[in-house]
């Protein structure tokens, strides 16, 4: 009996699966990834930029929570640039939409705010506050694991030798939903 409860819920959250990990009380944890380069001829230019993110849903469609951001860019005889961000996240689901392009997929906008630096290694480094905002996909590979893609303007406004800096980036990256407390609750009742 156990089993067949297991391959019904399961078939039900496959069925089902974009719409269960944005529900209200769940939390979405992981992270993205962006302007990668290996430079194979000279100066043999390195970088790389990565943003772990947690947000938990308050509504369904609707989470918040916060990223942190960390960039580095190296080249060969040459010095390091390092761009870095903590703060608050949102993101907000469309409830249509993608569906219509690829099964299992929703389209989103995130935007952060918080503190940010970017510093390079020669030219004018910028710190204060930054922000960013901008639209992403996220095609859902299983009922707990998106796959995603995410454009967005980045900015900083505040102190040093310049007063703003700004870039826009397209990382690629993966979410992991899970089920907040009361979700979990009810599996364990059901498995019971």
């Amino acid at each position: 009996m156990k089993t067949l409860t297991l391959t019904l819920m399961l078939g039900v959250t496959v069925l089902f699966g974009a719409n269960a990990q944005i529900q209200k009380g769940n939390v979405m944890m992981g992270a993205n990834i962006s302007d990668i380069q290996f430079g194979l001829d000279k100066p043999n230019v390195f970088s790389l930029s990565i943003n772990p993110k947690a947000a938990w849903f308050v509504q369904d469609g609707l989470a918040l929570g916060g990223d942190v951001s960390f960039g580095l860019a190296t080249a060969k005889n040459s010095g390091t640039d390092i761009t870095y961000g903590v703060g608050a996240l949102g993101r907000y689901y469309g409830s249509t939409g993608a569906d219509e392009v690829v099964k299992n997929s929703r389209f989103f906008g995130e935007a952060t705010v918080g503190v940010s630096g970017v510093n390079p290694s020669e030219g004018g480094n910028t710190n204060g506050l930054g922000f960013s905002f901008g639209p992403g996909f996220t095609y859902f590979v299983t009922p707990s694991i998106g796959l995603e893609g995410l454009l967005k303007y980045n900015g900083v406004v505040g102190f040093g030798s310049s007063a703003y800096a700004h870039k826009l980036s397209l990382g690629v990256g993966f979410q992991i939903y899970l089920p907040g407390k009361s979700t979990a609750r009810k599996v364990g009742r059901d498995m019971q």
